[in-house]
């Protein structure tokens, strides 16, 4: 892609860490490409969702260059004080990320099963296909306390991976809806 434009070429590895392949990271790729930037976030593997905080990877001219519209308080002290808690417990904190991947493998295995084409997934959630009505699905799953996102592609549900109860609870309800349906 990079060589294929002119333009700045940004790389979101939000869900990196949930990778099958974590140690292939675009970063690798910046030396000699200074129109190549790489952004990851602490919001997914740290569950830092309400703190919007990552980090952005680039050559040193780009980095610059965004310094000088970059916002003079961008970060509070209270999203910097949780980033440091959150660094200083990192390993606990990424533990979790080996249980969702379990999860996450567990839903693309099962919902195969139950006769839907999940979508091979290096993110915390799993989108899958051969949903007839996925209003009707997601209302349905609703109404018995689980929550999908419904993202409007045709026929498709997103699901995150979750505890071991929660994938359960999940997969039991959707196949009493499909058999029932």
């Amino acid at each position: 892609a990079y060589e294929a434009t002119s333009g700045i070429v940004v790389v979101d590895e939000a869900y990196a860490e949930f990778s099958h392949g974590q140690e292939q990271s675009a970063i690798s790729l910046l030396p000699n490409r200074p129109r190549l930037l790489v952004s990851r976030t602490m919001s997914k593997a740290f569950a830092f969702a309400g703190a919007r905080l990552g980090y952005l990877a680039a050559d040193p001219a780009v980095i610059d260059a965004l310094r000088l519209v970059r916002l003079p308080y961008h970060l509070s002290a209270f999203t910097q004080a949780a980033a440091e808690a959150a660094l200083d417990h990192s390993q606990e904190l990424l533990a979790t990320v080996a249980d969702i991947q379990v999860q996450r493998d567990r839903l693309l295995v099962e919902l195969a099963e139950l006769g839907y084409d999940p979508y091979r997934s290096d993110a915390n959630f799993v989108l899958f296909a051969g949903v007839e009505d996925p209003n009707a699905m997601f209302e349905a799953l609703l109404a018995r306390g689980i929550l999908v996102r419904n993202v409007g592609i045709p026929n498709t549900l997103r699901v995150t991976a979750g505890t071991p109860s929660e994938t359960t609870a999940f997969l039991e309800a959707l196949a009493d809806l499909t058999h029932r349906g």
